[in-house]
C-alpha cells in the first residue's frame, strides 16, 4: 500500500506531468496587415468555428453522404453525384465555403476521404454525424450522449438503490453514513460535487470555452483559460484524493469490507456527479452544492472523526471506555 510520503511523491510527478506552461489554444498568427483576405476570413473563422482547413475528424454515425459538386451547384438544384463515408473512416477539411445564398446552412465544408475523394456537406449536418479524431474530444462525445446519459442515470439509480440496501442490511461500512477513520472519502465526494458543479456553469456560462477544449482538448490545466484550467485541476486533484482514499481504506479495513466500502463510495459519487450536472443546469445545483459541502464536513467531523486515542494501543478511538481495537478500558 501506499504510505503517505509515496503518495506526496506521487502527488508531485503528476503535477509536473501536467506542464507548467500555458500555451494558448491557437497558434499565433503573423501581423494581420501582411495576411491576405482569405487567410483573414480562415483565421476569422476559426476564432468562431473552432476548426479550420486541414482539420482532422472521424465518422461517429453510421454513414455520412458527402456531394462530389461545388456547393454553388447543389444550391442551383443541378444534378449532382454523391458518396457515402462510414463509421470510424478518417475526414480531412480541404476547403470552406460560405454560401449566403443558401437558405439551409450558409457553410459548406468539403472533406477529404483516405481513398483520395473529396465530397462538399453542410456544417450543420458534417457536426451531426463527425466527431474530433482526439481520444478526449470523442471521450467527451460518449459522454455526452442524450442517450447514454438517460441509461447511465436509470441504471446508476437501480444499482445504487440495491447496493446501499445491501451494505445497510449487513452493516456494511458506507461513506457519509457509517464512515472509517479518514477525510480522504468525504473530501473525495465533496470534491465530484464541486468538479460536477463547475462542468454544468461552464456548459451554461462559458459553452464558447467548452467547444473550444472539445475541438481542442488537453489535460493540461496550463494550457487552458482560467476556467477551464480549473476544471482540469479539479479532476487531477479528484484522481489523486482518490488514490489516497483507495490507500487509506485498505488500512483500515479488511479487504472484503475495504472493496465493498470503496464500491459503495463509486456509487454515491456516481449519484452526486449526475444529481449536481443536472441540478445545476437549472441554477439549483449551487445551492444543493453549500448544503451538501455543509452537511458532509457536519458528518465528518461530529459523526465520523475519533476524538480520544486509546492509551494501551495508541489507535484512534470515538469515546472513553473499551477499545474495540485491544479491549483496554480508558477512563
Amino acid at each position: 500500500m501506499l504510505n503517505k510520503n509515496s503518495l506526496f511523491v506521487l502527488m508531485a510527478a503528476l503535477l509536473l506531468l501536467t506542464g507548467c506552461y500555458h500555451k494558448p489554444n491557437h497558434v499565433s498568427h503573423p501581423v494581420t496587415d501582411s495576411l491576405t483576405d482569405y487567410q483573414l476570413d480562415s483565421i476569422a473563422f476559426e476564432r468562431t468555428h473552432h476548426y479550420t482547413q486541414n482539420y482532422n475528424f472521424v465518422v461517429a454515425a453510421d454513414s455520412m453522404v458527402l456531394t462530389l459538386q461545388m456547393p454553388e451547384e447543389a444550391v442551383s438544384q443541378l444534378p449532382t453525384d454523391s458518396f457515402a463515408v462510414y463509421r470510424n473512416e478518417p475526414l480531412v477539411v480541404a476547403d470552406i465555403r460560405i454560401m449566403p445564398n443558401d437558405s439551409v446552412d450558409s457553410v459548406w465544408v468539403q472533406l477529404a476521404q483516405t481513398q483520395g475523394l473529396f465530397g462538399w456537406i453542410h456544417e450543420s449536418e458534417m457536426l451531426k454525424a463527425v466527431e474530433p479524431d482526439d481520444p478526449i474530444s470523442q471521450f467527451i462525445s460518449f459522454f455526452s450522449n442524450e442517450h447514454l446519459l438517460i441509461f447511465l442515470v436509470i441504471f446508476v439509480a437501480i444499482a445504487f438503490v440495491y447496493g446501499m440496501r445491501r451494505l445497510l442490511k449487513h452493516h456494511a461500512y458506507i461513506v457519509l453514513f457509517k464512515d472509517i477513520q479518514t477525510f480522504y472519502p468525504t473530501l473525495l465526494t465533496i470534491m465530484v460535487a464541486m468538479a460536477a458543479t463547475l462542468y454544468s456553469s461552464i456548459q451554461l456560462f462559458a459553452p464558447d470555452d467548452w467547444r473550444e477544449f472539445y475541438f481542442h482538448p488537453s489535460l493540461n490545466p496550463f494550457s487552458q483559460n482560467a476556467l477551464l484550467g480549473f476544471f482540469l485541476a479539479s479532476v487531477w486533484a479528484m484522481l489523486i484524493v482518490g488514490i489516497a482514499a483507495v490507500d487509506d481504506t485498505f488500512r483500515h479495513l479488511q479487504t472484503t469490507d475495504a472493496v465493498h466500502y470503496l464500491l459503495g463510495l463509486l456509487g454515491i459519487c456516481a449519484v452526486i456527479y449526475i444529481i449536481f450536472t443536472i441540478s445545476t443546469m437549472y441554477y439549483v445545483g449551487y445551492l444543493f452544492l453549500l448544503a451538501y459541502v455543509g452537511l458532509a464536513l457536519y458528518q465528518y467531523l461530529y459523526h465520523t472523526k475519533s476524538k480520544y486515542v486509546c492509551g494501551n494501543c495508541g489507535k484512534q478511538i470515538k469515546q472513553k471506555g473499551r477499545c474495540p481495537h485491544c479491549g483496554a478500558v480508558n477512563v
